[in-house]
């Protein structure tokens, strides 16, 4: 008896020097908001390391011109965008260089960037873009929201070109909320019912012609480019997703604020088809999800069929937004090699968050979070793949369906090194009955939350080295398999877990070496 209590209580004393550990450890390395985000880039940038093939990218070098407007030039202009293209063309058509816009407060329409030229808002500039549907006419060729067409494209717009950028502590404003693109727009849930998915994309022309709708405007959204670079410039005001690289190889987006909070579909970085990307030391504060990775959707999506991959986020800065870091829910070309590495999240609602929809296709995986610090609203991480019967109808529920070519998946992802310092819940999965998210792997977590998990359909979970501390005992898994549960502390009033599994396909669920105590 006395041999057993040494052997218990040295057990005890080895766990609770493992755990004070881990939250030493855990708290060096994990950094906290006054070190990251824009106010604290660096000049360089500095190698990336990812656990995947990726490129060290490097800033793109422009020759040795500067044209500088004039103050006097753009005070002759009703818009800017004038005098402004005009110098960009003329740059770039003598090999590139810079083009500088003054402090001063500028009304524009859209601007766009040419090969070898950065477009360089000094300190003080402020371009203002219209709301006026004419000032983004002739339509171009733009994405929106996974689906191809004919459009306004982006307030700062570039297709096909090279070594472009946009850079300087200027800022970019949109216009008010009762401008007529607004009032034109074609709403996200009402896609389906204006795309002629027969047609071409060129042949999918939506130019506001008598009061007819438009796809939404972009803030900033290059497509089709390559060696891009967005640094330094605050964006306020969008009427739909800021900065919005799409089918673009070797982007570099860091130092930028983004501020549209209040705006409906106001995400903050949209990278849609991309290829090596690196995202640093960003603030965004967004009326819809913050960083967010996407490739398509459904039909369309899946006709083109270009994943988004190899993309480095680090050192950001998120605040007022509905997700922190957000794969989807446009995941038809897949979304993979995913890096997000020393990140907060204060005040933001879900953490990281998984969304796709069974009408989606694609999905993702090999993506990997780690050295991450959360002060959630709502979930600190979300797997939410059926959504909702706004968007998608009976095909949000649970009955299972067979599996087709717009069956999405969600598998190898890992996560590590996290503190969760207050959400609603530490672990949501609301998977797809045919298609369960697979193969999750979450540890070194320090999590204290108002609930434990709930997780519907996941075949392959496993959670070690964590504490998680909770005011309710609930675990609840409804056809969950292969979940294994090793090291985990679980701190609650009573003490213990109360585990609610059901589901005829709930088998293999196991606890392993974990501790119950009473919620101090």
């Amino acid at each position: 008896m006395k041999r057993t209590t040494l052997l218990l209580a040295a057990v005890s004393f080895l766990w609770t020097a493992f755990c004070v550990e881990l939250r030493a450890q855990t708290d060096a390395v994990i950094p906290t908001a006054d070190q990251v985000g824009a106010a604290c880039m660096p000049d360089t940038i500095a190698p990336i390391h990812a656990p995947f093939d990726m490129p060290q990218l490097m800033r793109p070098v422009f020759p040795d011109y500067t044209l500088t407007l004039t103050k006097r030039e753009l005070k002759k202009a009703a818009l800017v965008s004038v005098p402004i293209q005009k110098a960009i063309d003329e740059t770039s058509r003598r090999g590139g260089g810079t083009v500088v816009i003054p402090a001063g407060v500028w009304h524009t329409g859209r601007i766009i960037l040419k090969s070898n030229v950065n477009l360089h808002l000094e300190e003080g500039a402020e371009l203002h873009f219209s709301g006026r549907v004419e000032d983004y006419l002739p339509v171009v060729f733009t994405r929106s929201a996974g689906v191809e067409g004919m459009s306004l494209g982006a307030f700062i717009y570039a297709d096909g070109q090279r070594n472009i950028a946009l850079t300087g502590k200027g800022r970019l404003v949109g216009p008010e909320r009762d401008c007529a693109i607004l009032k034109q727009n074609i709403g996200y849930g009402d896609f389906d019912k204006y795309i002629a998915y027969d047609k071409p994309a060129t042949e999918r022309i939506y130019d506001g012609h008598d009061s007819t709708a438009v796809f939404l405007p972009t803030f900033i959204g290059p497509i089709n480019c390559r060696n891009v670079l967005i640094e330094g410039v605050s964006l306020e005001k969008s009427v739909f997703w800021n900065i919005v690289p799409t089918y673009c190889d070797s982007v570099i987006i860091r130092g930028v604020t983004v501020n549209s909070v209040g705006i409906p579909t106001g995400d903050g970085m949209d990278i849609e088809s991309c290829r090596n990307v690196l995202i640093e030391y960003n603030t965004l504060s967004t009326g819809d999800d913050s960083f967010t990775i996407k490739a398509g959707r459904g039909i369309d999506g899946l006709r083109v069929n270009r994943p988004s991959e190899n993309i480095v986020l680090r050192h950001n800065l998120t605040l007022t937004a509905h997700g922190g870091i957000t794969c989807g829910s446009e995941t038809a070309g897949m979304i993979r090699d995913v890096y997000a590495h020393d990140c907060v999240f204060q005040g933001t609602n879900v953490g990281i968050r998984f969304k796709t929809r069974r009408p989606r296709g694609g999905g993702g995986e090999h993506l990997y979070y780690e050295r991450i610090r959360m002060d959630l609203k709502a979930t600190a991480i979300h797997f939410d793949m059926l959504g909702s019967s706004t968007y998608v109808g009976a095909l949000s529920g649970r009955v299972p369906m067979k599996r087709d070519e717009f069956t999405p998946v969600y598998r190898d992802v890992h996560i590590r090194d996290i503190i969760v310092e207050r959400a609603s819940c530490f672990l949501k999965v609301a998977g797809i009955p045919e298609s369960p998210a697979r193969g999750v792997h979450i540890s070194r977590v320090e999590s204290s939350t108002d609930k434990l998990m709930l997780i519907n359909d996941m075949d392959g979970l496993t959670l070690e080295d964590a504490v998680l501390q909770s005011p309710d005992d609930a675990v609840d898994i409804t056809d969950g398999r292969n979940l294994h549960f090793r090291r985990v502390t679980f701190r609650t009033p009573t003490g213990a877990v109360n585990k609610h599994i059901e589901g005829a396909l709930s088998e293999n669920i196991r606890f392993t070496d974990c501790r119950f105590e009473v919620q101090p």
